[in-house]
């Protein structure tokens, strides 16, 4: 059960415990400027290419001024801008770059006169297919409806934690501590196997986050990343406000424990996965069928995890092929998964479901979308 007293109602609490919660109070405001510090940097970098070529603009302007009526003497503009080209930003004189030619990641689908419905026997409640080339909605159910997303919301927690790493630091190691295991045994959650004191790599906290849906992997990877679960998930939502979903979809939390302010919609989750597939390493976690850990004291043959929707739905006649996955499941939302597929010419899909009677009825379900709407392999 999920502890519901207040971060500020403390008035029974011990000398010590005041301290203690005073403590965190102050290290989660620590990180929230840290984090804040780190969208300065990047926003600095990103329109760094803008700010130089203003500054070269001014210089040329001021230069041509100071020599203007000098006749013979003039100085070619288009040199002076090659010579203050600031080192290690290339672009082309030619087209300098504009605000607008900033990179931002960005993708919308859309209804069409042809968005269809789900076939009776999908049991799902809600959710949406999206032909990921065209960015047309072949078929949904209550698309925009809200929903609980589960460990669905697993999905986000790998693609912010992977925009915050380099590549070296998939083989950093963490330490389990007693604080996430007991997170995760508090609220009943599925598990990677991780015990108290044992070390993995960051590299396994990613798959343990997504194969098993490991709440123990998963608030490792926040902690790691953020220094504290709840840091990270100011990040997430953070994400969610830069993608433009913040006004329908929220977290309270990595890991996708219920909660009334822990919320999103089928067609969010959707767009979610498309911006994690986007991203090469999270791709590759979430295509991932089965992994082994790497060796520890407490476990020295590694801990071996599945995908089980991949591995379950892999022998399914879906017209084409089920890439990448994540299921989810609490009470409120009964089972839910978001998938990928390609079909036989290689044109990707992504589905989303909730509101199922069960893991196994959640695949079906996926299956019968996908066959209604992928053209026959025969």
């Amino acid at each position: 059960m999920k502890d519901d007293r207040s971060e500020y109602d403390i008035y029974d609490a011990t000398e010590e415990e005041r301290r203690e919660e005073q403590r965190r109070r102050q290290e989660r405001e620590s990180m929230r400027k840290l984090q804040q510090q780190k969208r300065q940097k990047r926003l600095m970098q990103q329109y760094g290419i803008l700010g130089g070529v203003l500054l070269v603009s001014v210089i040329v302007l001021v230069v041509a001024l100071a020599n203007h009526g000098k006749g013979d003497e003039q100085i070619d503009p288009k040199q002076i801008a090659q010579e203050q080209q600031t080192p290690g930003i290339l672009y082309d004189t030619q087209e300098e770059p504009t605000e607008e030619s900033v990179p931002v990641w960005s993708y919308e689908a859309h209804t069409t006169d042809q968005t269809g419905g789900f076939a009776e026997s999908v049991v799902s409640e809600k959710g949406i297919l999206i032909d990921v080339e065209s960015g047309e909605i072949v078929a949904q159910r209550g698309a925009y409806d809200k929903i609980s997303p589960a460990s669905m919301t697993k999905i986000l927690t790998v693609l912010v934690a992977a925009e915050h790493i380099t590549p070296e630091q998939l083989d950093d190691t963490f330490t389990m501590t007693i604080e996430i295991t007991d997170y995760s045994y508090v609220h009943d959650c599925s598990n990677t196997g991780f015990e108290v004191g044992e070390q993995m790599t960051v590299r396994d906290l990613f798959y343990g986050t997504i194969l098993p849906s490991g709440a123990d992997a998963a608030v490792g990877l926040a902690t790691y990343v953020a220094g504290s679960h709840e840091a990270f998930v100011d990040m997430m939502n953070e994400k969610l406000e830069e993608m433009g979903l913040s006004e329908t979809t929220h977290f309270t939390n990595c890991v996708g424990l219920y909660d009334e302010d822990h919320y999103s919609t089928p067609y969010d989750m959707a767009i979610i996965l498309k911006a994690a597939t986007d991203n090469e390493w999270c791709r590759t976690v979430l295509s991932e069928h089965v992994y082994t850990t790497s060796a520890s004291a407490e476990h020295p043959d590694g801990l071996t995890i599945s995908n089980w929707f991949l591995r379950r739905i892999e022998d399914k006649d879906t017209h084409g092929t089920v890439l990448c996955a994540k299921t989810g499941y609490v009470v409120q939302s009964g089972s839910c998964a978001a998938s990928l597929a390609n079909d036989k010419d290689g044109r990707e899909y992504i589905c989303v479901t909730a509101g199922s009677t069960s893991s196994w009825r959640c695949i079906y379900d996926h299956v019968d979308i996908y066959t209604q709407y992928l053209p026959s392999t025969e």
